[in-house]
């Protein structure tokens, strides 16, 4: 479960992307406008980019690591991202938290013959 976790976190943190992309777009149209609250709009496209590239980062390290770290920082950064990334990059967030508890969920520790118990 580990590994499917970080794999949904990294599809979920691409799209972020793409959807921070469209929100700074869409801000930028704003502000050529003149239209009053652009500026916030653009704000939470750069917040949902820095989210989702971390996302991304936590996710592919959420494969090899073998602790419970990488999957509870992908948590914080997919609720980090849902607040601070605005409508679009929020709703690839919470896609980002469900692969976040799968990664940290899916390491499990057993004991081994010897009775170390060891991290999967």
């Amino acid at each position: 479960m580990k590994k499917a976790g970080g794999i949904i976190s990294l599809i979920a943190g691409i799209f972020g992307i793409i959807s921070a992309m469209v929100t700074l777009f869409i801000g930028g149209a704003a502000s050529a406008f003149n239209a009053n609250g652009a500026g916030t709009v653009v704000g939470l496209g750069w917040g949902g980019v820095a989210f989702s590239f971390l996302v991304i980062v936590f996710g592919a390290v959420a494969i090899g690591a073998k602790g419970k770290v990488p999957g509870i920082l992908l948590i914080i950064s997919s609720i980090l991202g849902a607040i601070l990334g605005g409508t679009l990059v929020a709703v690839f967030m919470v896609l980002a938290l469900i692969g976040g508890i799968l990664a940290t969920v899916g390491n499990k520790s057993r004991a081994n013959n010897k009775g170390e118990i060891r991290s999967e």
